[in-house]
């Protein structure tokens, strides 16, 4: 903490002003009141405040599900011809013979999805245009999620705390994004199917490629198909015919290949279903085109828990959603700052207030999670701020010397109990927080400036089942005193199963015909 020292005078000093008082002298207040008033009382907007991209994907066959997948009417019937309906959200079939975990354990197949997850302080600086975030998101293992969080977005002042919003570098940034996502190159890989892995015991090695290079090497995981005809070299161009759906012949000329590739090339491989700012924390997230009919019930909850305990300056965006029929929930978080224990205490007690006032609400009849830990895959990410229980010089000296399981010891988020339960990565990398600008040294390498210990403030977290985290890194990109952290995972997730289905349905016939003939 900065002291500030004042020469002793015969006159009384003047008492200090609060900001309020500030604020009513310049005549701001009046201005800044009604959203002053919406943070302090820490007014939620709706579940579904928050930007995302145009859903331009309904008629397009990259996004495209078999048999009407999330329709209303599911198309199936059975042998005496009664249709079937299927919960467009829930995607478990209704019926009044048996209850909902029956037919979970008979139509649920699992399949796994690679997760990025990423958070950075970037301490107010605006990026320049060409940034290269690539090393960062680890691009060259695509994943089918990227949840990428910032802290300190904007500068933490007191106009962007108290008064208007200020968004300008939000698109920046998403630009930045998504030339980066669209710019991925498919890793080329065997062709293998995801779609019914293993239990995750038994996962060997081999079956840890990301699902989703399957994926974009084809362009395509619709029912669209492309089939070519064996020809020899009597055949010539013309007499080459393609079928595509099964219903629509076409004869291509030379480069049918071509032009297939651009049609499909036209829309992006990455699309934003999430943005969301408050004050200075923000969270985006992008998933592959594929996978965007997979999603659902998307809720934004925000807590601040800053200025006055209730201000965003400090606080909390936590996404709720369903992927396939697994519900997940991204948080992303800027705590309490300082080294002092009191300053321990408050972080800790920010996560507890984050897990009680974090809600989300839904409008629809679909039974969603409420809560944090009401949901099946979490993660959690941001600046939490924890520090070392060391002095700078003993902190100093164990990075010297590589020394992390020895700074491990002391970090106060293992020891504080804050997050008791949760899974987190090797910590094989040196402490991201506090670097002088540009710079490789950390802040106070000059005893003259003014020092920070540093520490292990960017973090990312994982609670659940089925969630294997393949990395866990640092990025050594220099534009604010963080260093960017990312961590990989495979993540189970449950998948309706079409064909289990339609073999229920079938049997489902048979036992009644059955039953007719023994008791009718």
């Amino acid at each position: 903490m900065t002291h500030h020292y004042h020469p002793i005078t015969n006159r009384s000093p003047e008492p200090e002003r609060n900001w309020v008082e500030k604020l009513r002298d310049c005549n701001c207040l009046e201005l800044l009141w009604p959203r002053v008033v919406h943070k302090w009382l820490n007014i939620s907007t709706d579940s579904s405040d928050y930007s995302a991209d145009s859903d331009d994907s309904v008629h397009d066959p990259v996004c495209a599900e078999p048999l009407g997948y999330w329709a209303n009417e599911s198309g199936l019937k059975d042998k005496k011809g009664d249709e079937f309906r299927i919960d467009p959200n829930g995607a478990f079939p209704r019926s009044r013979r048996r209850k909902s975990e029956t037919f979970r354990a008979q139509l649920i197949d699992s399949k796994e999805l690679r997760v990025s997850a990423n958070t950075w302080n970037v301490g107010g600086e605006f990026p320049p245009e060409d940034l290269d975030i690539r090393n960062w998101l680890d691009t060259d293992y695509p994943a089918d999620i990227y949840v990428i969080g910032f802290q300190e977005i904007i500068p933490l002042n007191a106009g962007n705390i108290f008064g208007s919003e200020d968004n300008r570098p939000i698109p920046i940034w998403e630009n930045i994004i998504r030339e980066t996502l669209n710019n991925i190159q498919p890793v080329k890989t065997k062709f293998k199917c995801y779609s019914d892995p293993p239990s995750p015991s038994r996962f060997r090695p081999s079956d840890h490629a990301p699902n989703i290079e399957h994926e974009m090497v084809l362009e395509s995981d619709s029912e669209t198909e492309v089939e070519i005809s064996t020809y020899n070299d009597s055949v010539t161009t013309d007499s080459l015919e393609t079928y595509v759906s099964g219903d629509k012949k076409v004869k291509p000329g030379v480069n049918w290949l071509a032009k297939l590739n651009t049609d499909r090339k036209r829309k992006p491989q990455y699309v934003r279903i999430v943005s969301k700012q408050m004050v200075g924390v923000f969270i985006t997230i992008w998933v592959h085109r594929s996978l965007r009919k997979q999603i659902q019930n998307v809720h934004v909850s925000t807590v601040g828990v800053g200025v006055m305990g209730y201000i965003g300056n400090k606080g909390s965006i936590s996404v709720s959603m369903s992927i396939y029929q697994t519900n997940f929930c991204f948080i992303c978080t800027h705590l309490a700052s300082g080294e002092r224990d009191t300053d321990i205490a408050k972080r800790n007690a920010d996560v507890d207030e984050i897990y009680k006032r974090t809600h989300f609400s839904s409008m629809s009849k679909v039974a969603v999670p409420r809560s944090i830990k009401d949901h099946e895959r979490i993660i959690w990410l941001g600046d939490l701020n924890y520090r070392f229980s060391l002095s700078y010089e003993e902190t100093r000296d164990l990075i010297s010397k590589n020394a992390w399981s020895k700074l491990l010891e002391s970090d106060q988020l293992r020891n504080g109990g804050a997050f008791d339960g949760w899974t987190e990565g090797a910590l094989n990398f040196p402490p991201t927080y506090k670097y002088e600008p540009n710079s490789d040294e950390y802040y106070g390498e000059d005893p003259k400036v003014g020092r920070r210990t540093p520490a292990w403030c960017d973090r990312i977290l994982s609670y659940g089942k089925g969630m294997r985290q393949l990395s866990y890194k640092r990025a050594e990109i220099k534009l604010s005193d963080h260093r960017p952290v990312s961590a990989s995972y495979m993540i189970e997730v449950e998948v309706f199963s079409l064909k289990k289905l339609q073999q229920a349905l079938t049997f489902t016939s048979a036992e009644m015909e059955n039953y007719k003939t023994t008791h009718l």
